[in-house]
């Protein structure tokens, strides 16, 4: 049955195995569905099975050293993961049940782009069904931050649905600092 309130946003945040499409793999994703009041129409999370030879190849450096719990509990996870194909079809779906057939559905987040990257990549379908235009937030702090001097202190979880219940949280601060 098709949910009647239907979603204008796809909030979207993805865990991978590091920053470069052709090389890591999605690991995790989390998506929102909102209005555009930013309420919640519906939730969707995966894990997304990964060779745990690729994981532990590129899941190495700095950031994983600094995050080492969060790694290993993606790397834990990823036994119960499903493959790239059954993730993109439940996400697919997740669409159809919450958005307008006839509308290309905007994607949400912070560094959007750089997660729109992997969907291109691993989701093709999922892609097609996307505007090409995206609610990126991270342009939202470039300019609070930069022109304001006022910063939103998001927790960096690097898990995908804590991350992006925090990219909605931050847009939500700095449209209250926007006089209409």
């Amino acid at each position: 049955m098709k949910n009647m309130t239907k979603a204008k946003l796809l909030w979207v945040d993805l865990e991978m195995t590091g920053l470069e499409p052709g090389k890591d793999r999605i690991l995790e994703v989390a998506a929102i569905a909102t209005d555009w009041d930013f309420r919640e129409v519906a939730r969707f999370e995966a894990v997304q099975k990964v060779s745990v030879r690729l994981m532990k190849q590129r899941m190495v450096g700095d950031f994983w050293e600094k995050y080492s719990s969060v790694r290993e509990a993606l790397m834990t996870q990823n036994e119960t993961g499903k493959a790239c194909r059954a993730v993109e079809h439940e996400l697919l779906e997740f669409i159809d049940q919450n958005f307008a057939d006839e509308e290309k559905v905007l994607l949400a987040g912070n560094s959007i782009h750089q997660d729109r990257k992997f969907i291109e990549n691993e989701w093709p379908r999922l892609n097609a069904r996307l505007h090409y235009r995206m609610l990126d937030v991270s342009a939202w702090k470039v300019v609070f931050e930069g022109k304001y001097k006022k910063k939103f202190a998001k927790p960096e979880a690097h898990r995908a649905l804590d991350d992006i219940q925090g990219s909605i949280q931050e847009l939500q601060y700095y449209l209250k600092k926007v006089k209409v």
